[in-house]
């Protein structure tokens, strides 16, 4: 995902790092780049608003349990694949 405009850190890069973002999982330099494309990038900051929502509700349905870590970095992987996919995909249609 790209929101057409220039940024310091690309659309795709940020979103690849959301659910670290939102786990309080990455640097603070890291986290302050994010945090400032969100702030900078309406795409962004909608798509971050999604998965903070999932985030909450699944919170909400399991409560104080956490995957474990090999599960976690498969869904990170996963979940940068789509991100990639999809990148990939818009870019396609868009020729």
């Amino acid at each position: 995902m790209s929101c057409g405009e220039p940024h310091e850190t690309d659309c795709r890069e940020v979103l690849a790092e959301v659910y670290l973002y939102l786990d309080l999982e990455c640097a603070d330099d890291r986290r302050s780049l994010i945090r400032h494309h969100l702030d900078d990038c309406g795409p962004c900051l909608r798509e971050y608003g999604i998965e903070q929502e999932v985030r909450a509700l699944v919170a909400r349905c399991c409560g104080n349990e956490t995957a474990p870590e090999q599960l976690r970095e498969r869904l990170r992987v996963k979940l940068t694949e789509l991100v990639v996919f999809e990148s990939t995909e818009s870019r396609e249609l868009a020729d």
